[in-house]
């Protein structure tokens, strides 16, 4: 049996697209998408409707994720534009506006999956853990926190998403699967990630497969599709989550959301102030890594940065 897992597309089509293209050529006998199918990123109705496509011919299973549940609400609360709650969720209401305000097929996504393995052993699936679908599972996650996290009795393959950030774990009798993110990696390898799942010889076998993948199309996404100019400020910190798999978003929401909502500070002036802080903090990195740098290298890193500059 070959299972694929692929999670966090987060909108972008043109990752969406070559992770399917590999799945394909794999031909896995199912494919799980893992939650964070939208929202976060700019072809939302594009990639819902690519998934349904592969529902309806191809068998793919879906499951909710934290961000279909952000979509989903702005069908249940509405909160007006002047209050600091609408500016810190506007990307979502964004979404919900290029679903064409209709959340049916993202309700019916299921909370787990359970499918059986060739022994009749379980496969869970779920977003980012049996805890809910933002307690997520991290490389850094103590061996005891996990019969909570995985869910009892624990089964033989456990797979989720939620963290960009791929992972492989053996904790006691469960391969626990973290597929990272085909549209949005948080790990520094902006290529897309994807899980694939073998059953050999009485047991399973992970592997973390990583693709390159048109980012040049993805980028000009976020220029055409209207969300930098239509879902808010935060939209900008979405765009350097893709050039730099690096997660921008949280980080903002630590230093400036109690800010936001108190007043204290306008949804602008917080982004400008954490993109610059930011960018201070890389050039500052970038400035000492080269200072180690022997001369000659010094010389090549520098002509590459201003060609790069040039483009």
């Amino acid at each position: 049996m070959k299972l694929a897992v692929l999670s966090d597309i987060h909108s972008n089509i043109a990752a969406l697209r070559e992770v399917s293209e590999h799945i394909e050529a794999w031909k896995p006998d199912r494919v799980v998408v893992a939650g964070d199918l939208v929202n976060r990123g700019p072809r939302p109705l594009e990639c819902l409707r690519f998934v349904q496509e592969k529902q309806a011919a191809r068998g793919w299973l879906t499951l909710i994720g934290n961000h279909e549940e952000y979509v989903i609400r702005n069908a249940r609360v509405k909160v007006l534009e002047r209050d600091p709650r609408f500016e810190i969720h506007r990307s979502s209401y964004w979404t919900y506006q290029q679903l064409n305000c209709d959340v049916s097929a993202l309700q019916a996504m299921p909370f787990k999956l359970s499918l059986a393995a060739p022994d009749g052993g379980e496969i869970r699936l779920t977003h980012a853990s049996m805890c809910g679908t933002r307690m997520g599972i991290y490389w850094h996650t103590p061996d005891e926190a996990f019969p909570e996290l995985i869910g009892k009795p624990q089964p033989p393959l456990f797979c989720v998403g939620h963290t960009h950030i791929p992972l492989l774990r053996q904790i006691g009798p469960t391969l626990v699967v973290n597929a990272g993110a085909a549209g949005l990696p948080f790990d520094g390898d902006r290529r897309a990630s994807y899980a694939q799942l073998t059953w050999r010889n009485g047991r399973w076998e992970g592997r973390i497969v990583r693709l390159n993948y048109d980012r040049r199309q993805a980028e000009h996404d976020f220029e055409d599709s209207g969300i930098l100019d239509n879902a808010g400020p935060l939209a900008r910190l979405m765009l350097v989550e893709l050039r730099t798999a690096h997660s921008q978003l949280f980080q903002w929401t630590v230093r400036y959301e109690k800010a936001v909502l108190a007043g204290d500070i306008s949804m602008e002036q917080s982004v400008r102030e954490f993109s610059a802080s930011n960018r201070d903090s890389r050039l500052y990195a970038l400035g000492r890594f080269i200072s180690y740098l022997p001369m000659p290298a010094r010389r090549f890193v520098a002509a590459r940065l201003i060609a790069r500059a040039k483009k």
